[in-house]
């Protein structure tokens, strides 16, 4: 597929720290999040004005699923929009709370694991062919997706039998297995549950769940565009199988422990090689593929970044510390141990590690860093503030979020979800989308201009 859907879902991690001695369960801190965020119908799973999902997973996470984009930098919007929505919500929660007698602040981090050992998830959704079979996909990204931690981790402090040390990957340590069709039990790398949002005649949902939460936007984008580069060759069968690891994971952990990037893995065939050997075997497959096709101006950005991350952690991983999470948040613990004469297993790192992925930006540090313009972006701040409210142009987004924004407006009932629109409780007026390239649909266009439902209080459900 020349042209492809995408999709991230974020689980975020919550906490409230009270003033007083009045406590509340996050549990009912939720509550006032998803308050915020719908103050006409307060539910738990909404679909907002641009497209994008917010809902409450299980263990109290509140989670944002960005609407369907055909291009990355659509996509590392949307993904930083959500930041953004969950950061205002947090503001109206603490208001509301206070209201309520129960002064303090609420947390709201994006990352994948909290301080009693759980994990969380940054799920990729990738729209592929349902020609090829599920199985070649596997196969040939699981060495991707085990050795791309060397640019994609978010970096994570884990305390061992013999201390902290600092990892790559946040959620290496937690991934059990290869494939599940869950994605909280068995915890897999990719997940293969057959929900394709789409014609499932023609399309599947290629569901990623082995990545980390991401605060750089040079690192998401990456992230995804090498992963899309790849499933593309995938589809066109120019990958085969030589790559394929012996134990894919234990090579994701020992990959993800090793700051040095020289740890080496062993292949099914008996070659041990590091991560960004078998990283660049992809990069030259890659390079290869594209010099027999003329290449759109986004793969060729996406190669030119891929080489150019590779070529610096060879040299020299600080070199990326502008772009890569896991070398910015080192460089941050390094500096303050140096500074600190402190050990990684000083309480203070702890936080360190935790405060970078903290979306207030007044007091998370990926946010200071981006002040300090110690940070790399990709996009400018009003883009941003735009995919807060307006939904992608160019797919099915945009018609889910202009009729949000008209039953708002005229205060219709409605229902809708990722491929199917209602309005008011008339069962014959669901209107199935399934094409998620379509950017428009007279039925719905009709529906709304003809529109004739009682004007009540507007709820939204899946």
């Amino acid at each position: 597929m020349d042209k492809r859907i995408y999709g991230l879902e974020n689980e975020y991690g919550l906490l409230y720290q009270p003033k007083g001695r009045r406590v509340l369960l996050v549990e009912k801190v939720i509550w006032y999040l998803f308050n915020a965020l719908n103050p006409v119908a307060c539910s738990s799973n909404l679909f907002l004005d641009n497209g994008a999902r917010v809902y409450q997973e299980s263990g109290s996470h509140p989670e944002y699923s960005t609407p369907e984009c055909d291009n990355l930098l659509d996509l590392v919007a949307y993904d930083k929009a959500g930041e953004r929505i969950l950061e205002n919500a947090l503001f109206s929660a603490e208001q509301e709370l206070r209201k309520d007698g129960f002064p303090g602040e609420i947390f709201i981090f994006k990352n994948n694991t909290d301080s009693k050992g759980s994990s969380y998830g940054c799920h990729e959704n990738y729209l592929v062919s349902r020609k090829v079979q599920l199985w070649v996909f596997l196969e040939a990204l699981y060495p991707f997706l085990v050795t791309r931690q060397i640019f994609a981790g978010s970096g994570k402090v884990y305390r061992g039998p013999d201390g902290a040390r600092f990892h790559l990957s946040q959620r290496a340590q937690h991934i059990y297995q290869k494939i599940s069709d869950s994605t909280t039990n068995s915890r897999p790398m990719i997940s293969t549950r057959d929900e394709p949002h789409a014609d499932p005649e023609k399309f599947r949902r290629l569901h990623i769940i082995v990545g980390d939460s991401n605060m750089s936007e040079f690192t998401t984008y990456l992230k995804v565009g090498t992963t899309a580069l790849v499933i593309r060759m995938i589809e066109d069968g120019f990958l085969g199988r030589d790559l394929e690891l012996e134990d894919s994971i234990r090579a994701l952990r020992e990959i993800s422990m090793d700051l040095t990037l020289r740890r080496k893995v062993r292949l099914r065939n008996g070659r041990e090689w590091t991560a960004l050997e078998i990283q660049r075997e992809y990069l030259n497959a890659a390079e290869s593929y594209f010099s027999s096709r003329t290449p759109d101006p986004a793969v060729k950005d996406v190669l030119t970044k891929w080489a150019l991350a590779l070529d610096r952690l060879e040299e020299e991983p600080s070199l990326l510390r502008r772009e890569i999470d896991w070398i910015a948040k080192w460089g941050l613990i390094a500096d303050y141990m140096s500074e600190r004469g402190c050990t990684m297993d000083d309480p203070r790192i702890w936080m360190i590690d935790l405060q970078y992925h903290d979306i207030k930006r007044n007091r998370g540090l990926y946010y200071l860093l981006e002040r300090r313009e110690r940070m790399e972006r990709m996009l400018v701040e009003d883009t941003v503030i735009r995919s807060m409210k307006v939904p992608p142009q160019s797919t099915r987004a945009k018609i889910r979020g202009d009729f949000i924004k008209f039953a708002r407006e005229h205060n219709k009932t409605y229902s809708v979800d990722w491929c199917s629109i209602k309005l008011g409780g008339f069962e014959d007026r669901i209107i199935y989308c399934l094409d998620p390239f379509k950017a428009s649909d007279k039925r719905v266009e009709r529906l709304m201009a003809s529109s004739t439902a009682v004007s009540i209080a507007p709820v939204c459900s899946v």
